[in-house]
């Protein structure tokens, strides 16, 4: 299960990490490779770019679920 303070890096780890970044891609985090984006969670990257951490982490439990 995919939280929102759990880092960029371990999301990618808990499934497809293709499926997982396009959901990140698609709303708008184009950050993924950036050497900042291992560090950050995804509620601190989702509060740079002005996204709802809440709808990402639905979204991508979604993709792990399958």
């Amino acid at each position: 299960m995919i939280t929102k303070d759990m880092l960029l890096t371990d999301i990618l780890k808990k499934g497809d990490p293709e499926k997982l970044s396009d959901v990140l891609i698609k709303n708008g985090m184009h950050c993924l490779h950036c050497m900042l984006a291992g560090d950050e969670t995804l509620e601190q990257a989702a509060m740079v770019h002005g996204l709802d951490a809440d709808m990402l982490v639905k979204e991508l439990n979604k993709v792990i679920e399958g």
